[in-house]
């Protein structure tokens, strides 16, 4: 029966990343059709009233379009199956789908700026018609529109290229928007400011583009996991009977919401070697069906039982060492009376300006309160959250 539960979740957390494909694909292939829509109207209307605000906003459509398109193969490519070569998958392409866009927006942006400063230096005299103005007008509530949409299913399915295809719609609608404006104002006034509106909202664009780029890269080098995921799977861990503690958990992401990772536990330093293997696979098995992610390691800490000496030393102890401002956590203590050791982990928190000096003074603390133990303490890091 358990076998079957566990082919199912499997098959259940397949048709969620196929499915999860699928909506990348199609809210793709949507945002292509608008954009080559809607830069050829553009275009044509920018060429005929010689305005390069219109025709630069006609080349973003393009560059939104060729995005989208990037997104579809990034995609694929991330949905191929793990091989000899890449064991965990090829789910981090998509976030260099996500850089290549975040790219493309910046050199747009630096484009756009570029084109603008050689018409401020050099202007042209803009030539509106009312038809060219509503076109611009539809292109903003259509812009509009497709960057909610698709920025909302990128957030939705998690997906930083439709998250920040949504986002380079968004500016585009801005600069639609501004390039009406500045169209109003012309014709009412007779005073040009496309291309000093053009220059103003191309750095911003710029701005969004290095915003975008440093928020991919930060993804690529490896970020700390979720703060509400990893506590999630701590509570799984630990309503298993047995389980006295879950630390040390280490999520390793490769590609949205594909995570492998390791985790501690303590147990009884009665509990058999049958018992405990039962119970490793127990907890791997239930974190896979809940949380999607695939523990590849559980380590174990033993408690002390029946030992009310070992107690009061690790209380002792403790007390003293979360006194200090930047220990954040004490766990895997046991205490071994025969070989006279005493062993923990202790967690620093990377706020100290000196983890090392401050896991020195620990040490030493603890040696003070029991000269006669021999100390074995591993300095920890905060991998998944504050405790």
């Amino acid at each position: 029966m358990e076998s079957i539960r566990n082919k199912m979740n499997s098959l259940n957390t397949d048709n969620q990343a196929v499915q999860r494909d699928k909506t990348i694909i199609r809210t793709s292939i949507i945002g292509i059709l608008a954009n080559v829509f809607l830069a050829g109207f553009k275009a044509a209307v920018g060429l005929l009233a010689h305005s390069i605000a219109i025709v630069l906003d006609a080349v973003n459509n393009l560059s939104d379009a060729a995005s989208s398109l990037i997104t579809i193969v990034g995609t694929k490519l991330a949905g191929r199956e793990p091989d000899r070569k890449h064991p965990f998958g090829y789910g981090r392409i998509e976030y260099l789908t996500a850089m290549i866009i975040s790219v493309i927006v910046l050199y747009a942006g630096i484009t756009s700026f570029t084109e603008s400063v050689k018409k401020i230096l050099h202007p042209d005299t803009p030539d509106y018609s009312v038809a060219a103005l509503v076109i611009v007008a539809v292109g903003v509530v259509v812009k509009i529109l497709l960057g909610r949409y698709v920025k909302g299913v990128g957030e939705k399915v998690k997906s930083d290229s439709l998250v920040n295809s949504g986002e380079d719609a968004r500016l585009d609608s801005i600069i639609s928007a501004s390039t009406l404006v500045a169209a109003v104002i012309f014709l009412l006034t007779g005073l040009s400011l496309e291309a000093w509106l053009g220059a103003v909202i191309s750095l911003v664009i710029i701005k969004s583009g290095v915003e975008m780029l440093r928020e991919t890269l930060s993804r690529i080098l490896g970020e700390r996991a979720d703060a509400e995921l990893a506590r999630d799977i701590k509570a799984t861990v630990l309503s298993f009977p047995g389980v006295s503690g879950a630390y040390d958990l280490i999520l390793n992401n490769y590609g949205p919401d594909t995570y492998n990772g390791s985790v501690h536990i303590e147990v009884p330093d009665t509990t058999s070697a049958g018992d405990l293997d039962e119970l490793l696979r127990s907890i791997t098995l239930a974190v896979l069906a809940k949380h999607h992610v695939i523990l590849t390691a559980i380590g174990v800490y033993s408690v002390n039982t029946h030992d009310d000496q070992a107690a009061h030393m690790r209380d002792r102890i403790k007390e003293k060492i979360l006194a200090r401002e930047h220990v954040l956590q004490m766990h895997g203590f046991y205490v071994n009376e025969e070989k006279k050791t005493i062993r923990f982990d202790v967690v620093i928190s990377f706020d100290a300006p000196d983890r090392r000096a401050e896991y020195a003074e620990i040490c030493r603390i603890v040696s003070e309160l029991y000269p006669d133990y021999t100390l074995q303490i591993a300095m920890d890091t905060d991998f998944s959250e504050s405790e």
